[in-house]
């Protein structure tokens, strides 16, 4: 009587110790969470690769056992189950088989097969590995992609639910506060911007990178009390050089489409302040941004600085006025207004208090100065 070859008999119980297999993984608290579609799907790679098994046997000489084994599952199961998971699974089923040895090689060939099971087993975890990696390349790809296109509605301040649903596809989280950084391109190298993601993370936050109109945006968002500062270090250390813009705190990712369009023309004004701190905030750069026909300056001039001052009393604005038009002089100032030089360092002090700009110094007399100007031609300003 013929003997029965090794593959005819393994593939007679090829179903069956596929069965115990998944009986077996079933003992795994991440794999019982998965969805029933899913397990079934692992179900189809675990047949799958008990039929290649017996295949394999049948010719080993020209057949190496691989990427069709994966090929019955859907390629979206790579997202759901970790390559980790995965090597977890190939060795169950793998002990499934080694045990079964006795009973299934003929005798004296135990040692035999269970040598040609465990070379399968590691031709397996090799496909395996490759069908992540291949996963990883596309996903990455498709990540940038879609990172781009939410970097771009951010610019454009087209930001709604899909820009917030796809944000949350790249990992964005919950956040109570979010702020834009703003940076020179080129942006950083791919392993600093990877870098950066990943202290990112590890701190709790969320982060968005792209290239948008000539310059680099990160946006950062994330939960309890705003780490600006923080964040700002953060994204600055990852960039060599240039400057950087820190763009104004809002409370989450649709609010950040204002906030994006202040850093970016914050950015695009930065070069006319060759002594800007490193980094340096938006609103510091107020009057160049409203001199190159920022809008959204020249309303916060009007709102921050020229309407605080009116409310405050006439006094104020034209004691500003004075001083700054008769050359910065405390006491030319004085002679002008008929006031002692003392009543001229008050109210210059108020007018520090009230707008928050020191009038004494080179940047604050700027700022002050063109909110004088924008509000005496009544600013011809849109509303928002």
């Amino acid at each position: 009587m013929a003997r029965i070859p090794v593959w005819q008999r393994v593939d007679r119980h090829s179903s069956r110790l596929a069965r115990v297999a998944v009986q077996r993984m079933e003992q795994l608290p991440w794999f019982l969470a998965l969805p029933a579609p899913e397990r079934a799907d692992v179900g189809l790679v675990v047949q799958a690769g008990a039929r290649a098994f017996t295949a394999w046997l049948q010719d080993a000489t020209t057949r190496t056992p691989g990427l069709e084994v994966f090929a019955a599952a859907p390629r979206e199961l790579a997202r759901s189950i970790t390559l980790k998971h995965t090597v977890q699974l190939i060795r169950i089923a793998v002990q499934v088989f080694e045990d079964e040895v006795p009973q299934l090689a003929p005798p004296g060939q135990e040692d035999a097969l269970t040598a040609q099971v465990l070379r399968y087993s590691r031709e397996l975890a090799f496909a395996a590995a490759e069908v992540y990696a291949a996963a990883a390349e596309a996903r990455g790809a498709w990540d940038a992609r879609l990172e781009a296109g939410v970097v771009e509605a951010l610019a454009r301040g087209q930001v709604g639910e899909l820009t917030v649903s796809r944000a949350g596809s790249l990992g964005w989280g919950p956040a109570d506060w979010v702020v834009p950084v703003a940076g020179s391109l080129p942006g950083p190298p791919a392993e600093r911007a990877a870098q950066l993601r990943v202290d990112a993370r590890h701190l709790g936050w969320s982060v968005l990178l792209g290239e948008t109109g000539g310059a680099l945006l990160v946006v950062v968002g994330g939960p309890g009390q705003p780490a600006v500062e923080d964040a700002a270090r953060l994204v600055t250390a990852a960039l060599s050089d240039g400057p950087v813009v820190v763009g104004p705190t809002v409370r989450d990712l649709v609010a950040a489409a204002t906030a994006t369009r202040e850093v970016l023309a914050a950015m695009a004004a930065v070069a006319a302040w060759p002594q800007a701190p490193r980094p340096v905030a938006a609103g510091a750069l107020l009057a160049e941004r409203a001199v190159l026909g920022d809008e959204t300056a020249r309303r916060r001039l009007l709102e921050e600085v020229h309407k605080p001052l009116a409310d405050a009393g006439g006094e104020l604005v034209a004691t500003a006025a004075a001083y700054l038009e008769g050359g910065g002089s405390v006491e030319g100032t004085g002679r002008a207004l008929f006031l002692h030089a003392n009543t001229v360092r008050y109210r210059l002090r108020k007018v520090s208090e009230v707008t928050g700009l020191d009038v004494m110094q080179p940047r604050g007399a700027q700022a002050v100065r063109l909110a004088l100007v924008l509000g005496r031609v009544g600013t011809g300003v849109t509303a928002p």
